[in-house]
């Protein structure tokens, strides 16, 4: 059987690739609400200091922090109270000098106050009078205005991939809606005689396409759109025709099964045909996944992946994720989740390819074990019953039972 002309490492591969892919997001507007995991068009940045005004971090007593120095349980200092701050409303009181004022979290301070004295560090002795037996700093549990955001200042930059929290953020300073990077379009194809439909029942020597479905959540969780394209037959023409309609409706291609170097395959054939510069690699250093194409159509990514469904998702998080990220802009990507844990059994591997193996979870003894899930790249339910993945590194023969591994988590 032929062999590639070229494998290379991975990370060379990558970035030959993304060099080549032309990333232009496109602008579109979104309710925060319906914002969590896009990603920022442009920055974001502050029209007003947040907080807004200078405010109590804790439930007590708006005073002047001179006016407690010395106090102790022992020594308690007497103020005056001059009334209570009412929530969401500016106080209409000025502390003077030995006066306090009740304040509840989030209350603003009112004026001629500098600091606030906890309620577990006082006590009432008369009702218009408080002992306060611990001394305060100036500005001690207190918010000052724009402690947390400057008006102006960038608090998101654009290319950022929208958290949770950042959601908060965004609320907080009035951002609604939220400008965001449209979800890139991912054209996916699987090809071959062989493949059915899912909802099928296939016959002796047929197969249902997994990789689809596996692929298309792949591009959904990278923050894109799945184009499900169908089946295409083994033919080229059949194969051309689809990859030009399904590229030109979408901002990439993936296709998948016909990348292996045999007579019958015609993917490589097909997707230098869609554009220039072409095909930029041919088969990567990794196992699963070696046959795997990297190309570019005219500033749109094409990928085409191996038809095993193991090689498929291994390629796909190596190639598919980073290529959406880049076309949606991202300045930093999301770090994947990992975890660390002892490998449980010896890993055999060759030097010069990167071997990725999956891998389950298991806690024993209180401590975490990577056990590995041995089959074959076409086994998908190695990975249903796997927690992440474990990288043999090219330069080792493989790796001991006992060594502390990182495992990349699905």
């Amino acid at each position: 059987m032929p062999e590639f002309f070229q494998l290379l490492p991975p990370d060379q591969a990558r970035t030959k690739f993304l060099a080549e892919i032309r990333a232009s997001p496109q602008p579109e507007t979104v309710p925060l609400a319906e914002a969590l995991d896009r990603v920022t068009f442009a920055p974001v940045c502050a029209t007003a200091p947040l907080p807004p005004f200078t405010r109590s971090t804790m439930d007590g007593y708006a005073v002047r922090a001179q006016d407690t120095f010395g106090a102790s349980s022992s020594l308690p200092m007497y103020l005056t109270l001059a009334g209570e701050v009412l929530m969401g409303q500016v106080p209409d009181l000025e502390l003077r000098p030995g006066q306090a004022a009740l304040i509840h979290t989030g209350g603003m301070l009112p004026r001629g106050a500098d600091a606030v004295v906890q309620i577990e560090v006082t006590q009432k002795s008369r009702d218009d009078e408080v002992e306060v037996l611990k001394a305060v700093g100036r500005g001690e549990n207190v918010l000052q205005a724009g402690d947390d955001v400057k008006a102006g200042e960038e608090v998101l930059p654009a290319g950022h991939w929208l958290r949770p929290q950042d959601l908060g953020g965004l609320a907080s300073l009035g951002v609604t809606p939220v400008t965001v990077a449209r979800r890139p379009r991912v054209a996916v194809l699987a090809t071959g005689d062989e493949v059915i439909p899912p909802e099928a029942e296939p016959r002796l020597g047929q197969v249902r396409d997994a990789n689809s479905y596996s692929v298309g959540a792949l591009v959904a969780q990278a923050g894109g759109v799945a184009l499900l394209g169908g089946i295409i037959p083994d033919s080229f023409e059949a194969l051309k025709a689809a990859a030009v309609s399904a590229l030109k409706a979408a901002d990439m291609l993936v296709l998948m099964a016909g990348s292996s170097v045999s007579v019958r395959d015609i993917t490589l054939d097909v997707v230098n045909e869609l554009g220039r510069p072409g095909v930029l690699v041919h088969g990567v250093a990794i196992k699963p996944g070696k046959p795997t194409i990297l190309a570019v159509a005219d500033g749109k990514p094409v990928i085409g992946l191996p038809g095993n469904p193991v090689s498929a998702m291994v390629s796909g998080g190596l190639f598919v994720t980073p290529a959406i990220h880049r076309l949606l802009g991202f300045t930093h990507p999301p770090r994947a989740a990992t975890a660390r844990a002892t490998l449980s059994h010896n890993l055999e591997s060759q030097t010069g390819r990167d071997d990725f193996v999956p891998v389950r979870l298991v806690s024993r003894d209180g401590a975490l074990y990577a056990e590995p899930v041995f089959g074959k790249s076409n086994q998908i339910f190695i990975l249903v019953r796997g927690d992440g993945l474990v990288l043999v590194p090219r330069d080792a023969n493989g790796l001991s039972a006992g060594a502390e591994v990182e495992v990349g988590l699905f």
